[in-house]
């Protein structure tokens, strides 16, 4: 079994992949390729995605039974002892912790007391 999932791409792309797959929502495209034939799709959908996104996952003998890749997603697959997860960046997170000026309450409690 072969997923490809495709967003923000040419229509040309999706008329290529109509030839082996089938599509079940728009950029939605389903199929039992053989090993072959999924790469040199894949190989395909990276060179004509343009500015668009790709995602392709197929079945595959291991842990999980599916094996997944992507092609220019902010989300990228992570190897963790043998199991692929998906990284998602956090955007809202910084790296350096934010520091507030002026004294902290604790501080203040000890220098001037508790009153």
């Amino acid at each position: 079994m072969t997923v490809i999932v495709l967003t923000q791409c040419p229509v040309g792309l999706r008329g290529l992949l109509t030839r082996w797959l089938l599509e079940i929502s728009p950029g939605v495209f389903i199929g039992g390729p053989s090993a072959r034939i999924r790469e040199t799709l894949w190989a395909e959908v990276r060179q004509h995605a343009g500015n668009g996104r790709a995602l392709l996952a197929y079945s595959s003998d291991n842990e999980q039974g599916f094996s997944f890749e992507t092609h220019d997603h902010k989300w990228h697959p992570t190897d963790r002892e043998g199991v692929t997860l998906i990284h998602r960046p956090n955007p809202g997170r910084t790296t350096a912790p934010s520091t507030t000026k002026g004294w902290s309450k604790a501080s203040k409690r000890r220098r001037f007391g508790n009153g």
